[in-house]
């Protein structure tokens, strides 16, 4: 094991990273059904192979984060990546439902720690200038890639090879990055520890996100005026509201540094990200739905002509790459804004009797380049200015409003779509509630590039350092415009 870090080494770790994770969110869905009967779950039961995992992940993300400041990111990257392929190999094998069920809450819990982890290392590791631009385009562009080939990967293993290896899947992709992470990242130096560790305000702010992942992933059986989801999301709000006192009172290490909040990058780019994230999962939610509920292509098929999204996030990711060496992030971000949601505007117009073609290429690309656009140099932006013990804080923190985005506007959305459609659900009132929601989304695109706009501060474009940068130097400030 090296005690150098090699960054192109740490960038292939990461990227892999992220492709794995952004895989594992999407492979299991095509394959709920053949999951569903092969280990005879009860329809209620199914669920929970999402949720177990959304819920550990959302929930746990905060305290894999600060757990990287304490404790090392490299050391919790790897100590992530064994329990997330460990969970993988477990659940392939499951015999029983709350076999896989387990298997995938341990998954989440794996997650929680690698993927702000990752992110920290990859900040730390290019701190500044073009290289950090070009290492956020390429992890922008793993995220997308895992995404939409998940749903393709899955289709094609559930049919031809078998539900379970929707799970042995990942054990390879995991066994890469502990090899590279291993090979190109350097031995973590010693934490600094400032105090006791605030013990009390992690048990809080776990519950409380958890409770709150929990009542928003459940509205899908639990209307918002049930009691089980208003006593779910009273409890959650308590919890956070102590949580909040708590971190501001303790005189032990707290779990997130309020100070974070003042740092105009940090707040700004986190409420983008919230916004964002609410729209990413809802477009493949209701593209999904659209293609094979209303235009009735297979679930194979309906992968595949996901693709489109990914590809526009890739070559959005490369015109942030190049615009990025030139224009401020916060320029990215408004640009990257508007154009999803001009697409989500364009899906608001599908039809009926209506195509893949006419309805769905077009806008899907525009919508995956403006998502490309903006999503790694919200990563960039939201660690920029960032101490080096606190990175893993800020990455957590940043994957944290991103989860509980995707909830909240798959939730959110997706009430607002199932109410269009009514009781009666034909292609007419499904095509109605779809595009209802895709123009919902449209507008909380444009509340992101308000935000990003008005909040985050005015810097120029990434100036390259000149001479020898040691790899975790903390980042200047860009200049100001």
């Amino acid at each position: 094991m090296t005690d150098e870090t090699r960054p192109g080494y740490t960038l292939a770790a990461v990227a892999t990273v992220q492709f794995m994770v952004s895989l594992d969110l999407s492979v299991a869905n095509i394959g709920l059904p053949r999951i569903t009967e092969g280990l005879h779950f009860d329809p209620v039961g199914a669920t929970w192979v999402i949720h177990a995992y959304a819920l550990f992940f959302g929930g746990l993300l905060l305290l894999g984060g600060r757990a990287a400041d304490l404790y090392g990111h490299k050391r919790t990257l790897l100590v992530g990546l064994g329990v997330f392929g460990l969970a993988s190999l477990l659940g392939g094998f499951a015999a029983v439902p709350g076999h896989l069920v387990a298997a995938r809450a341990m998954q989440g819990v794996g997650a929680a720690a690698l993927a702000p982890a990752a992110l920290a290392l990859l900040s730390s590791t290019f701190s500044e200038g073009r290289a950090r631009v070009r290492a956020f385009g390429i992890w922008s562009a793993m995220n997308a890639g895992g995404a939409a080939f998940g749903l393709v990967l899955g289709g094609v293993l559930t049919e031809y090879a078998g539900w379970r290896w929707v799970m042995f899947v990942n054990v390879p992709m995991a066994a890469a990055a502990l090899a590279l992470t291993c090979l190109g990242v350097g031995a973590d130096g010693v934490p600094a520890r400032r105090g006791r560790p605030d013990v009390l305000g992690a048990i809080l702010g776990t519950a409380g996100t958890t409770a709150l992942v929990f009542a928003l992933v459940r509205t899908d059986h639990h209307g918002w005026t049930s009691t089980i989801t208003l006593v779910t999301l009273a409890a959650a709000i308590a919890l956070l509201v102590v949580f909040v006192h708590v971190e501001r009172t303790t005189r032990r290490d707290p779990l997130i540094p309020l100070g974070l909040f003042t740092n105009r990058s940090v707040s700004g780019a986190n409420a983008f990200n919230l916004l964002v994230g609410a729209t990413i999962g809802s477009a493949f939610y209701f593209v999904s739905l659209y293609l094979q509920q209303v235009l009735g292509n297979s679930p194979a098929a309906t992968g595949l002509m996901t693709l489109p999204v990914a590809v526009g996030v890739i070559a959005g990711s490369v015109v942030a790459v190049k615009l990025g060496y030139h224009v401020a992030a916060r320029t990215l971000l408004v640009a990257g804004g508007l154009v999803s949601a001009s697409g989500f505007a364009w899906f608001g117009l599908i039809s009926a009797d209506g195509s893949f073609v006419t309805d769905v290429l077009g806008p899907a690309v525009v919508v995956g380049i403006g998502f490309g656009l903006c999503l790694g140099p919200v990563v960039s932006v939201a660690t920029s200015g960032v101490a080096t013990h606190e990175m893993g804080t800020a990455s957590g923190l940043l994957n944290t409003s991103r989860q509980i985005g995707a909830s909240l506007g798959l939730a959110v959305l997706g009430t607002a779509a199932h109410h269009r459609i009514g009781t009666l659900a034909t292609p007419e009132s499904m095509n109605s509630g779809y595009a209802l929601g895709f123009a919902f989304g449209a507008v909380l695109l444009v509340v992101a590039a308000v935000i990003a706009f008005t909040v985050l501060p005015r810097t120029g474009a990434p100036a390259e350092p000149t001479g020898d940068v040691a790899p975790n130097r903390r980042p200047t400030k860009a200049r100001t415009s």
